[in-house]
């Protein structure tokens, strides 16, 4: 009779460790899916966000880094999930978007950040110019050619 007892008692206590990990679990999902649609939505924001002044510019971008950073600090895997949602977004936008949007440098420097191709202002996607310089030095011992790209 103690033996089973004791079996049920482990087989009880086995059960509800299952549950309980089980909705640790749905619940984490839960929030990863909702820093997921968050990222999203608040790049979309950042998008189409028009500052009326520098200081209210400024004190913006200023207010989105503090929001990461807490939340990196809070709970890495929901930070995770909300810079991919945001860096999918601005990747999605910046093959959307050319000269007709205009953004201002304050967009151009924080969007450099999540899309590295933001870096060049008013997404012109013309390739790098390769150059090839030729220098002819005529010297008195000895003439050399140099040739520079």
């Amino acid at each position: 009779m103690k033996t089973i007892k004791t079996i049920l008692a482990i087989f009880f206590l086995g059960t509800i460790t299952v549950v309980h990990a089980q909705g640790n679990s749905v619940q984490n999902e839960t929030k990863i899916t909702y820093y997921q649609q968050r990222g999203v939505e608040d790049a979309k924001f950042e998008m189409e966000f028009t500052a009326k002044t520098k200081t209210e510019e400024k004190a913006f971008w200023k207010e989105q880094k503090e929001y990461e950073k807490e939340l990196k600090k809070k709970n890495r895997k929901a930070y995770g999930a909300y810079m991919a949602s945001k860096k999918e977004a601005y990747t999605e936008h910046y093959y959307h978007c050319d000269a007709h949007c205009h953004h201002n440098d304050a967009f151009y420097n924080y969007a450099a950040f999540y899309y590295y191709q933001y870096d060049r202002p008013s997404y012109q996607r013309v390739p790098t110019r390769t150059s090839v310089n030729t220098q002819i030095g005529v010297g008195v011992p000895v003439p050399s050619v140099r040739l520079g790209l």
